[in-house]
């Protein structure tokens, strides 16, 4: 049992109607293996209810929020009707001080590519342009993108290394072509780095600084649509 809690590294617990009975079952092993600081994590909670978010919060978890609707929105309208509360409640949770994280449900549902799930935190926009929260309840750019870093990075027991520019975190930043916190909202989908740096390390030049762009190997497998349509998001 310890084998499995330590591999697990977080519980990750994706349909609200299971956020009782992971309690339960959090404290169940907590009691023969001290889970000693691991933390409860949900992921998802588009229809998790304020009585469950007030557990979550008893428990000491956090919520992972994907950019699903980003995607299903209409489909979702489609079958049970427009909705009046904020699915996920990103802002009740926020309110109640939850810890949140923002991710890109990559690659189940989306890639890894963070764009489309910043411009969903932060318009409330389906992919097809279809408003789906109350503009009272979409975060500021700045809270979106805390929420993809800050946020995210306290998910993984990380937030003393990654998430914020500062001594003695890893150097990990992006130069963009355009300003995200000023930029029309609708480009915010379509953004790429013109420069990577991960851990002070440059990973990715483009534009001015291309030629900083480091030497790909050759793409693997051989077969892969990449080889052929290079980044998919601009196509």
């Amino acid at each position: 049992m310890r084998m499995l809690v330590e591999a697990l590294g977080a519980l990750v617990i994706a349909a609200g109607v299971l956020v009782a009975l992971a309690g339960l079952v959090r404290h169940a092993l907590n009691a023969k293996t001290p889970l000693n600081g691991l933390r409860f994590i949900v992921d998802h909670a588009e229809t998790v209810t304020d009585a469950q978010l007030a557990r979550i919060k008893n428990l000491g978890g956090g919520i992972v929020v994907q950019d699903r609707m980003h995607f299903q929105g209409e489909t979702y309208w489609k079958r049970y009707g427009a909705q009046a509360r904020q699915m996920p409640p990103i802002r009740k949770m926020l309110e109640m001080k939850i810890p949140v994280g923002l991710g890109t449900d990559g690659t189940r549902v989306s890639s890894y590519n963070p764009w489309p799930s910043l411009y969903w935190a932060a318009t409330g926009k389906t992919a097809g342009g279809m408003p789906t929260w109350q503009a009272r309840d979409v975060p500021s750019r700045y809270q979106a993108l805390r929420l993809m870093t800050m946020g995210s990075a306290w998910m993984s027991g990380e937030e003393k290394l990654k998430g914020t520019i500062r001594r003695g975190q890893y150097a990990d930043f992006v130069v963009m072509p355009q300003d995200y916190f000023t930029m029309e909202a609708e480009g915010i989908k379509r953004l790429e780095s013109l420069l990577t740096v991960v851990n002070g390390r440059v990973v990715y030049g483009a534009g001015p600084y291309s030629p900083l762009n480091p030497q790909l190997p050759p793409v693997s497998p051989g077969w892969s649509p990449v080889a052929v349509y290079g980044g998919y998001q601009n196509r």
